[in-house]
């Protein structure tokens, strides 16, 4: 879905509608285990804004809030200004920005958090949990549980 079909009326999204978008450090796993930290946009949606309000440990360093239309011109996804030049949009942005700002429609009172142009930089950022964002889960034999033999017999 592109921009210009999300601005209609029959989904309800328009350019002057609120969202927060976050700038995260994540990190990338390469194939011989080396992690390398990058900076990520991505938009908050509304519940995990208000988590993040609270104090919780997050990746986030900053939080920017402001309408989708600053964000989203022309189907074409721009960084603002108050971003670093060096960082990288998600994937799917445009689609999880339709969806954040969904969220913050549903749930009004999350949008008094951070006005709109406003910078909150006074997050209780945390590298504690590394999010990689490439990472997979290998499950071998020898993580199974052991179970004892009589475990699913009846007797």
């Amino acid at each position: 879905m592109n921009a210009t079909q999300a601005f209609t009326e029959e989904n309800g999204i328009k350019q002057q509608d609120y969202c927060v978008f976050g700038l995260a450090t994540c990190f990338v796993q390469e194939e011989e285990g080396e992690i390398h930290q990058v900076k990520i946009i991505e938009p908050i949606p509304s519940a995990a804004l208000e988590a993040i309000i609270q104090g919780i440990p997050t990746s986030y360093e900053l939080a920017y809030a402001t309408t989708l239309g600053e964000i989203i011109k022309e189907d074409t996804p721009t960084i603002p200004q108050e971003f670093p030049a060096s960082t990288q949009l998600c994937d799917n942005f445009t689609e999880r920005a339709l969806a954040a700002t969904r969220t913050y429609k549903t749930r009004p009172s999350a949008t008094k958090h951070i006005p709109i142009g406003t910078l909150k930089q006074d997050l209780n950022y945390s590298l504690a949990k590394k999010r990689v964002l490439n990472s997979s889960t290998v499950v071998r034999t020898e993580d199974n549980v052991k179970q004892h033999q009589y475990t699913h017999q009846v007797l």
